[in-house]
């Protein structure tokens, strides 16, 4: 096991993808709720509500509806670490302003760095706390949930690329 934060761990999942959009719309793309809706969630489910106080001990609370009657997930974490334009670390583990959670499920991270003049390179991963939990994760489809969401990042971010 590494103590390193950029180095995966044992009950780390993880995937890379390059986004056809410089850092900095990738990052609004993560930051800003109204952009962050339009991907985070593979479709048919879609993102209703997110909120996010973008700072250390800030909320990052969203939620998702599926597409029968009553499937709802709701999210409510916090932010550990906002490095602009870089680096996004979040939990489940607490709420806004540090208050702890019951029954944590991960961490997650967004690491963004420049991939040539217009492309970023995104890794995006979620540490567990166990390996059951990391297999639930899994279960829940993160490899295919996680990379159709990467594809719609990938969209959204072009197309605002290619207006900005």
């Amino acid at each position: 096991m590494s103590s390193s934060n950029d180095q995966p761990v044992e009950f780390t999942l993880e995937i890379e993808r390059i986004i056809t959009a410089p850092r900095d719309v990738v990052w609004r793309c993560w930051t800003q709720p109204d952009l962050l809706m339009q991907w985070y969630c593979p479709a048919p489910w879609k993102v209703t509500h997110a909120d996010i106080n973008l700072k250390v001990g800030g909320r990052m609370n969203c939620i998702m509806e599926g597409p029968n009657d009553g499937e709802r997930h709701e999210i409510v974490g916090m932010l550990l670490e906002v490095v602009p334009k870089e680096r996004l670390t979040f939990t489940d583990g607490y709420s806004e302003g540090f208050i702890p959670r019951a029954n944590p499920f991960m961490t997650g991270y967004v690491r963004l760095s420049d991939q040539g003049a217009r492309e970023t390179k995104m890794v995006w991963g979620a540490r567990h706390t166990s390996e059951e939990d990391k297999q639930k994760h899994l279960e829940m489809g993160f490899e295919q949930g996680w990379n159709a969401a990467a594809g719609q990042l990938n969209e959204l971010a072009k197309k605002i690329a290619s207006t900005s």
